[in-house]
């Protein structure tokens, strides 16, 4: 059986989300996204759900963090390049994100992360594979 992920987080605003997360060259699943969530395909068998908060109090009986304050979970995605990490972080700040630290090189990993306009944090990796970690 081939297992997917389903990254579940809460948003504000879902058409301004969807737009962001479109922006940075994802695609929206429509089969299931309605007017309360979207489904955003970053990779095979890899998704974000992205919730209205009356969406995901389906879900959960505990409080909706604020991202932008609290962190719950940073968010590691693997990229093909160097240069995907940078475009991905380039592209979240040109829609309204922000990068909350500079890009980090430790060799056999780069990394830049990004936050959403929510503040979830997202971190775009290239895994270098001529190092061994």
């Amino acid at each position: 059986m081939s297992r997917q992920i389903f990254i579940n987080l809460p948003v504000t605003d879902l058409d301004k989300s969807k737009a962001f997360y479109e922006a940075l060259g994802f695609n929206i699943n429509k089969d299931f996204t309605d007017d309360k969530a979207a489904c955003v395909v970053m990779g095979d068998g890899l998704h974000a759900m992205l919730h209205t908060h009356e969406s995901l109090r389906r879900f959960t009986d505990k409080q909706i963090c604020d991202p932008r304050t609290t962190v719950q979970a940073l968010i590691a995605i693997q990229v093909e390049s160097r240069t995907e990490v940078d475009r991905l972080a380039a592209a979240a700040v040109a829609n309204g994100g922000s990068t909350p630290r500079p890009s980090q090189d430790h060799g056999f990993c780069y990394y830049h992360a990004f936050e959403d306009l929510d503040g979830n944090t997202w971190e775009p990796m290239w895994l270098n594979p001529e190092v061994s970690a």
